[in-house]
């Protein structure tokens, strides 16, 4: 009997009210609010970031390429499951999944703002609604909530609220605010990730060097090519820092930056340990970078065709299929003609694993 597909990372849309009606009190009136405009469609007005957020590629899932555009896109236009959990379910059948693990789409954004007091006063605001969304069918829908990342101690207490509050994750944003990930003061956050069995999220675009609007050479296109990059830095520090040598029992997830690249890039630190670690820094290793890998990063990707091709270079326990909806760069709903044409070559364990076992696991997961 095949088993039910699972998503390991899809989103919702943010709906006008997620932030303004539940943000604490001191900042309401800058808390992150929708604003019809004349030219852009309706918009994300989000106070400190030079831009403001359009909804046209948030829920572009299904569009054909050629209908695909940033701006000039009205709410009432999108996906209505991105923020009504009754109609997500009549889209997950549609596509053949089971369950999706859920993050947020404007918080995704909100994870690089400069102010970590406001950032912390929206992810308090968002992990509010989040819950209340996915506690309408917590059979189907799992969300990870937010954390700021403004201390340690902060991190913990936000940790057991998010468990509180019933969500199955934490997504964490690309900088705390603090030193680095890879300091022995966040010892404590990785044991309490572990001790409350919350699995820790890197996204794609939460950090400041895979931002689509980083500067790139060339034309635009071209910074699509580097928004795994980020995703890829916070890896290696975990890795190369010594993090999962000093916590060997946290697990981390890298979430949409797919896992094709995942084989070379064990060889290149393998490789950099071999030969150079006696003049380049690196954290206490007992084992080779690429063994720390295989055991603690779980790769989330949807139509990554070399990931598919290479399970036998990596650690197939640890890759989780996605279909990213309801983003421009969704399979659905035509998830199931992807995994078809994708999954051809993989044994039927294999497939059990990526679209079911890995994630199931993970987020303890029973469907």
């Amino acid at each position: 009997m095949t088993k039910p597909i699972i998503s390991a990372d899809s989103h919702i849309t943010e709906p006008p009210g997620t932030y303004v009606d539940r943000i604490d009190r001191k900042f309401k009136d800058r808390a992150p609010r929708m604003v019809r405009h004349d030219k852009f469609g309706d918009i994300f007005v989000v106070d400190g970031l030079d831009a403001p957020i359009p909804m046209g590629l948030v829920a572009a899932a299904g569009k054909d390429p050629e209908d695909i555009r940033v701006s000039g896109v009205l709410f009432e236009e999108l996906h209505r499951s991105g923020w009504d959990p009754k109609a997500r379910l009549a889209d997950q059948d549609r596509d053949g999944i089971a369950g999706e693990v859920i993050y947020p789409t404007v918080g995704m954004l909100l994870c690089n703002h400069p102010d970590f007091n406001y950032k912390k006063a929206c992810f308090d605001a968002y992990n509010l609604w989040i819950a209340e969304y996915c506690d309408t069918h917590p059979e189907r829908l799992f969300g990870c909530g937010q954390t700021a990342m403004r201390s340690p101690e902060e991190a913990i207490e936000d940790f057991r609220r998010i468990k509180d509050l019933g969500l199955r994750g934490v997504m964490m944003p690309g900088t705390p605010q603090q030193e680095d990930y890879d300091s022995p003061i966040y010892d404590p956050v990785w044991d309490a990730a572990v001790d409350l069995e919350l699995p820790l999220s890197f996204h794609i675009l939460t950090g400041k060097s895979d931002s689509l609007a980083a500067p790139t050479r060339g034309p635009k296109m071209n910074s699509f090519l580097s928004i795994i990059r980020g995703c890829q830095d916070i890896m290696g520090l975990f890795v190369l820092g010594g993090v999962f040598e000093r916590n060997p029992k946290l697990k981390l997830v890298c979430v949409e930056a797919d896992a094709g690249w995942v084989p070379h890039y064990m060889y290149r630190m393998d490789h950099a340990f071999k030969r150079h670690r006696h003049w380049l820094t690196a954290g206490t290793l007992s084992k080779l970078p690429s063994e720390y890998f295989r055991e603690h990063i779980y790769l989330t990707f949807q139509d990554d065709w070399v990931a598919f091709q290479m399970t036998g270079m990596c650690n197939a326990k640890r890759l989780m299929w996605a279909n990213d909806f309801p983003h421009s760069d969704s399979t659905w709903p035509w998830s199931q003609d992807v995994l078809k044409e994708h999954t051809r070559f993989l044994t039927a364990e294999e497939k059990d694993w990526i679209l079911h076992d890995n994630v199931a696991e993970l987020y303890q997961l029973t469907l």
